[in-house]
């Protein structure tokens, strides 16, 4: 086991490790990404195949380079993963694939990095495998459920449930296209806590986002306020008119569950043979959890990103680590300049730095230039 010096060492190579990286090399910084699996695309290729982000291509950007092609289109999970290959392939960045971090101690002068292929030693330490790798899976209610139980991650498309009763799990974005996708082969019941909340996706001819980007909501340090809640449905009307019209059908949480028979709070019963939760995520981050970063449930202590137990660790990707966009695509380059500069000594007050190639569009808040 061999141990080395690191700039700055990244823990993740999805949207959030990446954007970290530019963010880094951009201020002359010399990061060391290291990600466990064999590429650097994030959850993104796992995702199921009929998905579609909900935000258009033109704030899809990380930061120096654009999203290709029109962009007022919403791009499928394919592109968004070619898109990721593309970016880390124009970065002069020393990435270290098939690298499992397992655990973080604290060193001499910094942190001491232990992963399956050796030992780094770094004073800036961040931590960007973001909210998707540990699906969370809600206790079910009754002695025993004997269908199939899954969660979102591994639903990849209706065939594998032609002439199933499924019941999804959940309020979310995610829920309501995995119910709607499976209604041409399936009956499906949607199940959630509460009403949902819906969000037209365009206003007077924009797309929501427009409208965030505009008004400064999008950016607006207001994350705290909104952790734990589910964001709003996006809709274009589509997917509201179908749940109306019961395809899928949409019922109050079942109450028990008993081999393969789900009892609701009305007294009626059905019978399912499989469940899919979209109950979200919750913090990967298992291993920073003897630097007494962590709470008792695994959520890192911190604010904006910067974490408050430990100097020199930070924070890119979690859900609303510091704005609403926090956890995205568009968000995470914005999130990694406000940490970098936090918990690096070289970078202890911004400075006039500009990254000239920078240019996201249509975001009015970054055209002034990338500024560290």
């Amino acid at each position: 086991m061999t141990t080395a010096d690191a700039d700055l060492v990244i823990v993740g190579g999805g949207q959030s490790g990446l954007a970290t990286a530019a963010t880094a090399l951009a201020a002359g910084l010399h990061p060391v990404l290291l990600e466990q699996s064999t590429e650097t695309v994030g959850s993104w290729p796992r995702y199921y195949d009929s998905l579609k982000v909900f935000s258009p291509a033109g704030f899809c950007g990380l930061p120096g380079r654009r999203f290709p092609g029109d962009p007022h289109r919403y791009p499928t999970r394919d592109e968004i993963a070619a898109y990721l290959r593309g970016y880390r392939d124009s970065l002069d960045l020393d990435i270290r694939t098939g690298h499992h971090v397992h655990s973080v101690c604290t060193g001499a002068d910094g942190f001491l990095v232990r992963t399956t292929s050796g030992e780094l030693h770094t004073r800036t330490l961040i931590a960007a495998t973001g909210m998707f790798g540990n699906p969370h899976r809600p206790t079910l209610p009754g002695p025993g459920f004997t269908g199939r139980v899954l969660h979102a991650t591994q639903y990849r498309s209706p065939s594998a449930f032609t002439g199933q009763r499924v019941i999804v799990v959940g309020g979310g974005n995610t829920a309501v296209q995995i119910a709607v996708d499976l209604t041409g082969t399936a009956e499906v019941t949607l199940a959630t806590r509460g009403p949902i909340r819906w969000q037209r996706q365009r206003r007077w001819g924009r797309d929501i986002h427009w409208w965030l980007d505009r008004t400064g909501l999008d950016t607006a340090p207001i994350g705290s306020l909104l952790r734990g809640r589910t964001s709003p449905v996006l809709d274009d009307g589509q997917h509201h008119t179908r749940i109306r019209a019961g395809r899928p059908r949409h019922r109050s949480m079942f109450n028990r569950l008993d081999g393969t028979t789900a009892s609701w709070p009305d007294g009626t019963t059905d019978h399912v043979d499989t469940i899919i939760l979209a109950t979200g995520y919750r913090p990967d981050l298992p291993y920073l959890q003897e630097l007494g970063a962590l709470d008792a449930a695994g959520r890192p202590h911190h604010r904006n990103g910067v974490s408050t137990t430990v100097p020199g660790l930070g924070f890119v990707g979690l859900e609303y680590q510091r704005s609403i966009s926090s956890a995205t695509l568009r968000g995470v380059g914005r999130d990694a300049r406000t940490v970098l500069r936090a918990t690096h000594p070289r970078l202890g007050a911004p400075t006039a730095r500009t990254h000239a190639g920078y240019r996201a569009e249509p975001s009015r808040s970054v055209q002034r230039g990338w500024v560290l």
